[in-house]
Order: C-alpha cells, then structure tokens, then sequence
C-alpha cells in the first residue's frame, strides 16, 4: 500500500521507459479514488529523495484506471531532472497531486498539437478522447525524428498522426505551426488542445484563433506550492493562478493574459522574454 505523509505518497517506480536519450517515462502504481483520480493534463508535485529541499511539477503522461497506474514523462535539463533520470525500478520519489484543471472534451473531431515534451498531457488527452470514440488528429512536433514521443502508442489508439520535424528527418520538414497550417487547408475540427514551448503556442493561437477553432493550451510557469497560496505562477493582467486556474486555459482566457507569448519570469520574479 502506498504510503501517505502529508498529502504525499511515496511511491515506488514500477516501471522506467527510455523514450529518447534525453527522456524518460516513470510508471506507478496510484490509487484512482475521489479527487486522487486525474485527469489529463492535471499535473503533480515530485519531491526526490536525493535532493530534499527540491520539488518540480510534471504533467501526467499516462491515467490508466484499469491498472490503477499513472505515468509522468521528463526531460533531463537540469539537476533535478538529471537525478530522477538516474533512478532505477524499485526507487521511491515523494509524489503529491494531481493539481491544476484538465482538458475537456467539446465536439467529435479534434486536433491535438503536442511539441516536444508537450506531448505528454497531449498523449493522456488522446487516449481519452480515442476511448470516447472521438476522431483525433495529432500535430507531433520535434526537433529530429528520435525526439519524437508516443507514436506507437498514439497509433494503438486509434489517433491520426501527422509528424514534423526540424530537420525533415521524419514527416512533415517544418515546425509545427507549418504542419497545422498545412491540415487546415483540407479539414476541419470542433476543438483542439495544445501544449509546447510557448512562443509555439501563441503562433498556434493566431492559426487557430483565425479560423475560428476553440482550443485549450496548457501553460507553464515556475511554481513552487502548486496550492495557489504562494502566488509564485501568477499571470499578468489577471492575476490567475497557472496552478490553479491553470494550467489548462481556453482560447478566451488567453486573450486576457497579457503576458502569453511574450515573458514569463523567474524564480525572484525578474521578466525573462521569450
């Protein structure tokens, strides 16, 4: 049974994929009851044993109810990320969540655009929407053909796939907004969902915005509480919490927050522009 203090769980990695050379998939068991059960693109709070003073968010990549198992996929870009990467099966990390709101689903045909890591609560809404028996279409993004994630398991579901790559080493040679702009030319679609670097988002927000296709972005700012108590991931002008109100934001809700697609800011609150 896992073992709980204070609102953590410590669990242990039943499992590790290597997706690429640079990221990595943790598997756990989780127990799906009440407000405990995710949903996608929630995220939890992971605290590491070998660095206690230390805890990072990480989009949930995987809710598999039937197993009663969650996944979280990260990159290694740092300290923290470079000492999860080194753990084996068998390790325990501190996890506490899932916090923030999910994707909802709205309409039968959906685009799905995931860049790079995004694709992690990209690929948790897929499998969703596939379940529901919608028809999804995926934008997978990379900078080279093995940085791509999930594609035999997107394809598994049942998910249309459209890849693009940088360096043209896989699908479509060009950046993700050029793949979008190049479906809309012959199809249609009720809604999408959204996540990527930033500067990627708000240049999908401009396609999509243009043609008048209601979306759903998951945003990303440096957090500490995940609770919304200490207001270290507000957005200007609103005020709203990415936590919180967050980190799921529709196409309305981006137009109030002023920042989106221009700066974030750091740790002591210093604007950093993209």
């Amino acid at each position: 049974m896992n073992k709980i203090i204070n609102d953590y769980r410590i669990l242990e990695i039943k499992e590790i994929i290597s997706e690429t050379d640079t990221i990595k998939t943790f598997i756990f068991d989780w127990e799906m009851e009440g407000n405990r059960i995710p949903k996608p693109g929630q995220f939890v709070m992971v605290w590491s044993f070998l660095r206690k003073k230390d805890e990072k968010p990480m989009s949930i990549s995987k809710i598999d109810e039937n197993n009663n198992q969650i996944a979280i996929t990260l990159k290694n870009v740092g300290e923290f990320t470079n000492d999860l990467h080194n753990l084996t099966v068998g390790d325990k990390l501190g996890i506490r969540g899932p916090y923030g709101n999910g994707f909802e689903m709205e309409g039968d045909n959906i685009l799905a655009i995931g860049g790079g890591v995004g694709m992690a609560p990209i690929s948790c809404f897929v499998d969703q929407a596939t379940d529901n028996g919608s028809n999804v279409d995926i934008v997978s993004a990379s900078v080279t053909k093995n940085e791509l994630l999930f594609l035999d398991r997107m394809k598994n579901s049942g998910a249309n796939i459209f890849t693009c790559t940088d360096d043209g080493t896989c699908g479509f040679e060009g950046f993700a907004t050029h793949r979008t702009i190049d479906l809309l030319e012959s199809r249609s679609y009720d809604m999408a969902v959204v996540c990527g670097p930033e500067i990627m988002m708000k240049e999908i927000f401009n396609i999509l915005e243009a043609k008048q296709i209601p979306a759903q972005y998951s945003m990303e700012r440096y957090m500490k509480c995940a609770m919304g108590v200490c207001g270290q991931c507000c957005v200007d002008n609103t005020g709203w919490r990415i936590c919180v109100e967050g980190p799921i934001f529709s196409t309305e809700d981006l137009k109030k927050i002023t920042e989106f697609g221009k700066y974030h800011r750091d740790a002591s609150g210093i604007k950093e522009t993209f």
